[in-house]
């Protein structure tokens, strides 16, 4: 916020003196009167289940085992990002606020001229402080709780924030409501409970410099959560039921080139570890299907511990959304990562995710000779016939591409068609089916 609003004599701020029942329906009891003597006939009441009379005890009793099956689990979402409220400058809430307070006028038909003074300082604190309250009581409101997120927008929310902060602010914003809720009733009363036309100014005076100065020490937590708001409703936005292609590989492998040749993404480019900062979604439209396709950072080898954000943000996406995987592996030693470093990456993603549809390629396939290329790390006398193979032509039924040259360029986009077409297919299956309520049993009274 402008350091030099906040400057401004407590004076500029006074106001002027002008306007500122479910079951079964039992019988009554019956009584039968023999030669003799009578007694107590109780009515038992049934129900046709599957074309049968059953008592409606067992019934009841069979109804309430079946209730204890736990219901469905709604399936989470995406999309809570874009449904973020519009979070105003701490600045703009304060003069619009102190600006609709003095607008308030006393009540009509007071003459005394020290109460209807009072009345106006007790009405125009108590405006002043709800219209600085209301938009924080928003906040909290629309925000949601990181518990109520998918897994993936909780795991972006702590990868792009930090672990807490996002909780932190807004108990900031919500701590600052109710002290402002606090203080502002307080002075308000106080202001009506002058006895004089000056001592109810001064109290008004009083009231609005006290709220001044919580809002200028506090306010800051609002311009804080209008930032996350920018930040998180930048993100990119995952169609769950879209068939989804992420590229994953060390950094600087190519995969942001793969992005541009294969959707409507368009990556920043640039010869350098992690150039992917974030999350890339781009588009695909293949035979009148449309696909998603995202970029995501390099990831090293390391253990998951010592990973930096950028790269539990891929693990995140990997984890959290139904995606098919495109690994693409650099073998020329230009990337930075060295190909037995890049081998045992892969081995453990293609472990760890194991269930994902799969397809590997070898890029800057103009840059490979018949033999390999050794980088400065590379163990050249490693016996590992696998990793020997791998420095080679990289994994089993790995696509060779080049997007300087082209080659394999078409191929590879009939193979993520398929691939897509099949993660499509895979994601229909997965879909649960949707329950249709049973007719509720008629009931017959005898």
């Amino acid at each position: 916020m402008s350091g030099h609003l906040w400057q401004l004599p407590y004076s500029s701020l006074l106001f002027n003196r002008t306007k500122l029942y479910q079951g079964l329906y039992a019988l009554p009891k019956m009584k039968i009167y023999s030669l003799c003597s009578s007694k107590q006939i109780q009515t038992t009441t049934y129900e046709v289940v599957n074309g049968s009379y059953l008592e409606t005890s067992l019934v009841k009793q069979e109804n309430k085992t079946k209730d204890t099956t736990p219901a469905p689990v709604a399936l989470d979402t995406v999309g809570a990002f874009q449904k973020l409220p519009m979070v105003m400058p701490s600045v703009d809430i304060y003069y619009s606020a102190l600006r609709k307070a003095r607008r308030v006028s006393p009540t009509k038909g007071i003459a005394n001229a020290a109460k209807r003074e009072k009345n106006k300082g007790a009405k125009q604190l108590d405006a002043l402080m709800k219209e600085l309250t209301l938009p924080l009581k928003t906040y909290k409101e629309k925000f949601p709780n990181k518990r109520h997120l998918h897994p993936y927008e909780r795991s972006l929310i702590e990868l792009t924030l930090g672990d807490g902060n996002y909780e932190e602010v807004l108990g900031k914003v919500d701590s600052l409501r109710k002290k402002l809720v606090s203080v502002g009733k307080e002075h308000a009363s106080l202001c009506a409970q002058s006895s004089t036309k000056r001592e109810a100014e001064e109290r008004l005076a009083e009231g609005i410099k006290r709220l001044e100065e919580i809002f200028h020490s506090d306010g800051k937590a609002v311009d804080e959560l209008m930032q996350i708001a920018k930040s998180l409703r930048a993100m990119p936005v995952v169609d769950l039921e879209m068939p989804t292609l992420c590229l994953v590989g060390a950094p600087n492998v190519g995969k942001s080139s793969l992005v541009r040749i294969l959707s409507t993404g368009k990556p920043e480019i640039c010869n350098y570890p992690f150039t992917t900062r974030g999350i890339l979604m781009g588009h695909i439209t293949l035979s009148y299907q449309h696909f998603q396709v995202t970029d995501t950072p390099g990831i090293l080898r390391r253990r998951d511990e010592d990973r930096n954000n950028l790269e539990k943000l891929t693990l995140a996406v990997l984890a959290h959304l139904p995606t098919a995987v495109l690994f693409v592996h650099d073998l020329t030693g230009e990337c930075g990562t060295s190909p037995s470093d890049q081998f045992l990456i892969y081995q453990e993603i293609k472990e760890r995710f194991s269930s994902h549809l799969w397809i590997d390629v070898v890029s800057k396939c103009d840059l490979l000779q018949e033999s390999p290329v050794f980088y400065i790390t590379e163990d050249a006398d490693a016996d590992h016939s696998e990793l020997l193979k791998y420095r080679t032509t990289g994994p089993d039924g790995a696509l060779r591409v080049s997007v300087k040259s082209q080659v394999g360029i078409n191929e590879l986009k009939s193979r993520v068609h398929e691939l897509l077409v099949s993660q499509s297919a895979r994601l229909n299956i997965e879909k649960p089916e949707a329950t249709t309520n049973a007719s509720s049993p008629r009931k017959i009274f005898i």
